[in-house]
């Protein structure tokens, strides 16, 4: 099972460590991790995608809510969301494919951002599964490095992390 958390926490100095030190002890690989400040700068939001089974997962999510540091967490797989991530690819491209590439950019809504003399960098943005296909797409020319920021997430409508059910 995949969950996806959204997790509140004190803009404190090694909260971070201490929130993926809990998944370390208990064995569990972070399949994604984004953290940022949020609109109140003593605030951090983080958005973990984990897999795992599900007893153990609701195990992780009561021994984070014991956590000083966190204000709150919610696992948000089930409820309707939106989540995005960001990719910077750097491919091959010389004057004979830069033009295609040019192409599955524009197939895919990203852009170009860095053109060298035999490589290009693309930045695209959207779901798990198009990030995935814009890889797969490039993957023929040679992609030399590839980044991904991790999975940011956020429920639709009313809901909020801040409001419980």
């Amino acid at each position: 099972m995949r969950s996806t958390y959204s997790v509140l926490v004190e803009n404190n100095p090694g909260v971070l460590a201490r929130v993926a030190g809990l998944f370390s002890r208990r064995g569990y690989n972070i399949d994604s991790l984004s953290v940022s400040r949020t609109d109140d700068p003593t605030v951090s939001r983080m958005t973990i995608v984990v897999e795992g089974e599900k007893v153990v997962l609701e195990q992780v999510t009561k021994q984070l809510r014991k956590l000083v540091d966190v204000i709150r967490v919610r696992d948000i797989t089930d409820e309707p969301h939106v989540d995005r991530e960001l990719v910077l690819i750097k491919v091959n491209a010389d004057s004979g494919t830069r033009g295609d590439i040019m192409q599955i950019v524009e197939i895919f809504r990203g852009r170009i951002v860095d053109v060298g003399e035999y490589t290009s960098i693309v930045e695209v943005t959207g779901d798990e599964g198009k990030i995935n296909a814009i890889e797969n797409a490039l993957k023929p020319f040679g992609i030399i490095e590839l980044v991904r920021t991790g999975k940011v997430a956020m429920q639709r409508g009313t809901r909020t992390v801040l409001v419980e059910d």
